[in-house]
C-alpha cells in the first residue's frame, strides 16, 4: 500500500505511542482527583500542556485542549465573537475555509444574529491583504483566515492579513491544523489572537487538538460543565491524547526540504502520463507535501477507486466530506469549473513517503487513466 493522505491524517508516531502507553497499562486517575493516581494524571496534562505551549513558542496558560481540531476552530470562532460581541457582531472569513470554520460562521449568523463576510481567493486559492483591509468595519470584531488550506495545500499571507486586524484593533484566529509541525510557525510570529491544532495531522492520536488563544484575550466558553482548562473548556481532560500529541509535537517529524522534490518529481510524472492535468494552486506558495490536480475528462469518483483497488490511498480533498458527490467549495471560489473540480485527486506526502512510493503512483495512475479516459483518446 502507498499512503499519500497525510492531510487527511498521519500514522501515529513511535514517540506519541510510547507516551500514551502508561495511561493504558495503569496511570488511570482523573486529573481533577487529589489521590496520588489523579496527581500523577494531572502531572501528564501539565507537562503536555508546557510542551505544546514550547512547541508554540507559547505560555503554558495560552494553551487549552480541546477534543480536536473542529472543536478547537469552534471553541477560537464562537468562543471569540460572542466574547466580543458588545463591540460589534460583524465577522470575516474566507471563501476556502474547513467547514469547522465555515460552519461556524453560518451558525452565527442563522442564530445569534451576527453578519459574516465571505473574502474571496484569487486563482491560486490566496486571500488578498487589501481585500482584506477593503472590508474591516468599525464593528468588525474577529476574522479567520486558515495559515494553509487543507484540499490545495495553499499557504496564506497570514502575517499581512493579521497585522491589517492589529491596525483596526480586530482579532485575529487561524485555523493552523495544516501546518503545524509541516512548516516552522509560531502564534507571535504570525501575530495572530488564537490558532487552532490538531494532534492527529503532525503523528499525533485522532480527537484531541488545542486552541492557542493569546493572553489577556476573552473567550466565551461553547460547553458547560466544570472548570476544566481554567474554566474556558469544560469536560475531563483526555490524558492518554493529550500526552500523545505533547510527544508527537516535540518529535516535528516534518522535514519541508526533503518532501518538495518527491512532490515535484510526482508532478511531472503526472504531465507526462496525463498532458492535459491541471495543478491547481501556486507551487511556490503551497505546503511542500501536498500536490492538487485536476483530470479533466476524468470521472473523480472513480478514479479514487480505481487507484484505492491499485494500493493508493489518496483524497479527493477534504476527508470530513467522503460521501458527497459535490465539487469542492474551495476549487469552485479558485475558479475551477464544477465538471473539472469533480474529477480532482489531492496528493499528500509524508516522512515515510519514498521515491519507490512516487513511481508506484505513477504507474497506477497510468493504468487507470488508460481505463477512463480510453473512449476518448
Amino acid at each position: 500500500m502507498v499512503y499519500l493522505d497525510y492531510n487527511a491524517t498521519t500514522p501515529l508516531g513511535p514517540e506519541a505511542r510510547a507516551a500514551m502507553q502508561p495511561f493504558l497499562d495503569g496511570v488511570h486517575g482523573n486529573p481533577s482527583s487529589i489521590h496520588a493516581e489523579g496527581r500523577r494524571a494531572r502531572a501528564a496534562v501539565d507537562d503536555a500542556r508546557d510542551a505544546i505551549a514550547a512547541a508554540l513558542e507559547a505560555r503554558p496558560h495560552e494553551i487549552i485542549f480541546t477534543g480536536g481540531g473542529t472543536e478547537s476552530c469552534n471553541l477560537g470562532v464562537i468562543g471569540l465573537a460572542r466574547a466580543h460581541a458588545p463591540m460589534g457582531r460583524r465577522l470575516i472569513t474566507s471563501a476556502i475555509e474547513h467547514h469547522a470554520v465555515l460552519h461556524a460562521m453560518e451558525y452565527l449568523r442563522h442564530f445569534e444574529g451576527f453578519s459574516v463576510d465571505i473574502l474571496p481567493v484569487d486563482e491560486s486559492g490566496t486571500v488578498r491583504p487589501e481585500t482584506l483591509r477593503e472590508r474591516l468595519r468599525p464593528d468588525t470584531t474577529l476574522v479567520s483566515i486558515m495559515h494553509a488550506n487543507n484540499e490545495t495545500g495553499a499557504l496564506q499571507p497570514i502575517r499581512e492579513l493579521a497585522a491589517a486586524c492589529q491596525e483596526k484593533g480586530v482579532l485575529f484566529h487561524t485555523d493552523a491544523i495544516q501546518t503545524f509541525g509541516k512548516i516552522p510557525m509560531s502564534p507571535s510570529g504570525l501575530g495572530v489572537s488564537a490558532l487552532s491544532i490538531a494532534a492527529h495531522k503532525f503523528h499525533g492520536p485522532k480527537g484531541v487538538g488545542a486552541l492557542w488563544l493569546k493572553s489577556g484575550v476573552a473567550l466565551s466558553r461553547t460547553a458547560h460543565g466544570g472548570a476544566h482548562e481554567n474554566s474556558r473548556r469544560p469536560g475531563t481532560e483526555n490524558v492518554l491524547g493529550i500526552a500523545g500529541m505533547a510527544a508527537a509535537a516535540a518529535a516535528r517529524h516534518e522535514d519541508p526540504a526533503s518532501l518538495l522534490p518527491l512532490r515535484e518529481a510526482l508532478w511531472e510524472g503526472i504531465r507526462t502520463i496525463s498532458p492535459t492535468a491541471i495543478r491547481n494552486g501556486d507551487p511556490d506558495r503551497t505546503l511542500p507535501n501536498t500536490l492538487n490536480v485536476s483530470f479533466p475528462g476524468a470521472d473523480g469518483e472513480a478514479l479514487l477507486i480505481g487507484l484505492d483497488l491499485e494500493g493508493i490511498c489518496v483524497s479527493s480533498g477534504s476527508a470530513c466530506m467522503v460521501g458527497s458527490i459535490q465539487p469542492s467549495h474551495v476549487l469552485l471560489a479558485m475558479g475551477v469549473p464544477a465538471s473539472t473540480a469533480l474529477a480532482t485527486v489531492r496528493f499528500s506526502l509524508g516522512p515515510e513517503t519514498t521515491p519507490e512510493h512516487i513511481r508506484l503512483t505513477h504507474s497506477a495512475l497510468e493504468k487507470v487513466l488508460s481505463i477512463q479516459l480510453e473512449p476518448s483518446r
